[in-house]
């Protein structure tokens, strides 16, 4: 039998999964908003790993050709970037964040993604309209500014490739298949 879990202890599980909706909010966004990209973003895979490359900035750098760390919309000057806000696992498939799927469907149950199932292996997601205005909200608040800062910087590095060729990069430049073993933390 599982033990109940404390106020304390949900009150900081909700937090965290608020901080980490949020950050998936900014993202979707970000991609439907880039000038020539999808308009939407593919779940699960693509989605986990344009999640990884927002996450951890000074990586981007060295996965994506068209990022310089110089680039001032990636903040690598503030300590959050050094830092992973939680870890990145290697999956058989790919990386992973292990709220992935608690994260997009809280944000579909809240109404503020929007999802097509005409694919029977991948839902394809967007912000609804009440999704959109969270993001204006958060996108004009110092906290929340930086981080879609960085969505947008993924988005417009990432547009026009597919999420193989990325997955790829990120297995090359980070010697993922070498150095990783399935469910190594990737930080």
């Amino acid at each position: 039998m599982t033990p109940p879990v404390s106020s304390r202890s949900r009150e900081h599980f909700l937090q965290e999964h608020a901080h980490h909706e949020l950050r998936v909010l900014l993202l979707v966004q970000a991609m439907v908003e880039t000038p020539g990209g999808p308009g939407h973003v593919d779940f699960p895979d693509p989605l986990t790993t344009l999640d990884f490359l927002v996450r951890h900035p000074l990586l981007t750098t060295r996965v994506l050709d068209q990022m310089s760390p110089n680039d001032p919309r990636l903040h690598l000057e503030e300590a959050d970037a050094r830092s992973a806000e939680s870890p990145m696992l290697r999956h058989r498939y790919g990386l992973g964040l292990e709220l992935d799927h608690t994260v997009v469907g809280a944000l579909l149950g809240r109404g503020l993604l929007i999802r097509s199932t005409d694919d029977p292996v991948r839902t394809t997601l967007w912000p609804s309209i009440q999704g959109t205005q969270v993001v204006r909200s958060a996108a004009n608040t110092s906290a929340w500014s930086t981080v879609f800062d960085r969505c947008r910087a993924v988005a417009e590095a990432t547009r026009g490739h597919s999420h193989d060729h990325i997955a790829g990069l990120i297995r090359k430049r980070l010697s993922l298949d070498q150095g990783h073993d399935f469910g190594d933390l990737i930080t």
